[in-house]
């Protein structure tokens, strides 16, 4: 299982085949940023929380947009 995970932005597809081939052998797994928007589409009032809590440990937004790439933990 590895337990690093090198996310590429969706606007970087060059990149991603770069990392993609140079991490090939690698522990590393090499994804696409597959994030449309948040889940829940309507605001509505929920009346009993089905998720568990957040699955993320932090938000990765940022170091996709100014880097074009970020480095998770599985």
């Amino acid at each position: 299982m590895t337990w690093l995970v090198l996310i590429v932005s969706r606007m970087e597809p060059a990149r991603y085949t770069y990392l993609k081939h140079a991490f090939a052998n690698d522990v590393i797994d090499v994804v696409f940023d597959r994030r449309v928007a948040d889940r829940r589409r309507n605001q509505e009032s929920i009346v009993v929380e089905k998720r568990r809590g957040e699955r993320r440990q932090r938000d990765i937004t940022r170091d996709l947009k100014e880097l074009g790439w970020a480095l998770v933990r599985r």
